[in-house]
């Protein structure tokens, strides 16, 4: 099967899409997927230039892609059948697996079916994101009605998911984007879009319970005056000393948390829910066939990109 593959950390051009052997469900639980679309993440680029190869190891060739959408075509689990449809988002740290690929075995807390009326490209965009954003937000900074929330990035992947989850959540939602981006948040229900380039702190400064920082690229000493008194700062950027800070700050007035995705198939049966019933939308910068994987990662790590990238693997 064609997948894509890279033998060395570093820049996109290490990117190969060739022929590497099909993957069989060998374990109880395991599902096979005949992957139709994937999308591309940030942490695939970081983890292809070896920003966190403490974590991903020495071992080569490493697969890309964690979001996926596609047709069960062998499973070892009670709660898929071959031919259905599914989606989901590997929960993957050394990269011996990967979606951009024509077959992917995923575990079956990975997946969850696509319900009727959604489409691949839809499914695919969501699953990473929408883990991302819902566990950011309903687990760690408590997110329920009448919620301040400042959503930093809010153009992006995670962010545009996020926007419309706050709001499902009761938030009242204030967003951080480019001035170019600013109709799009406020199209997704943001009630107050501000430009990030124009020191939006000062603005907020005593109004906001939560900071959801999409980028993490705010410097959390800097945004401290905008929390209204006790409050949570969350981070989607993983480090050492972000997982330090994670611990630590856990009894403080402001906290520094750091989200670490955990795929689960009621999360994504929750957000397949709300995609069906119109409650999401997926919003898609841009699409892509497999063989232009390079040109999809230019893309991606030019960091313009309005929401998700496809990749059309079939």
């Amino acid at each position: 099967m064609l997948a894509v593959t890279y033998p060395a950390y570093g820049p996109i051009e290490r990117l190969a899409l060739g022929e590497v052997g099909e993957p069989t469900a060998r374990r109880q639980g395991d599902v096979v997927v005949a992957v139709r679309r994937a999308a591309l993440n940030p942490k695939d680029a970081l983890f292809r230039k070896g920003r966190f190869a403490v974590l991903s190891g020495r071992s080569f060739p490493k697969r890309c892609g964690l979001d996926f959408a596609g047709t069960v075509v062998e499973s070892r689990s009670p709660h898929f059948a071959v031919g259905q449809r599914v989606f989901g988002a590997l929960g993957e740290w050394r990269y011996t697996r990967g979606t951009l690929a024509e077959r992917v075995c995923v575990r079956d807390e990975e997946a969850a079916p696509i319900p009727d009326g959604a489409g691949d490209d839809a499914a695919a965009a969501i699953a990473l994101v929408g883990l991302t954003a819902l566990q950011a937000l309903r687990d760690i900074a408590r997110v329920r009605e009448g919620s301040r929330l400042w959503i930093h990035g809010a153009s992006g992947g995670v962010g545009t998911l996020a926007i419309q989850l706050a709001r499902q959540m009761g938030a009242r939602v204030t967003t951080t984007s480019s001035a170019a981006n600013m109709a799009l948040c406020e199209s997704l229900g943001a009630d107050e879009t501000l430009d990030y380039e124009r020191s939006p702190e000062a603005t907020l400064r005593g109004r906001i319970d939560a900071v959801f920082d999409c980028y993490g690229n705010l410097v959390p000493r800097r945004i401290a005056p905008v929390f209204a008194g006790r409050g949570v700062y969350v981070s989607t950027v993983p480090s050492l000393s972000r997982a330090a800070l994670d611990v630590v700050t856990r009894v403080r007035r402001v906290q520094r948390r750091l989200v670490v995705v955990k795929p689960r198939r009621a999360d994504l049966t929750q957000l397949a829910g709300w995609l069906a019933d119109g409650t999401l939308r997926a919003v898609i910068d841009s699409r892509f066939p497999l063989a232009r994987i390079h040109d999809a990662f230019r893309v991606l790590e030019s960091r313009r990109a309005r929401g998700k990238i496809v990749v059309e693997v079939a």
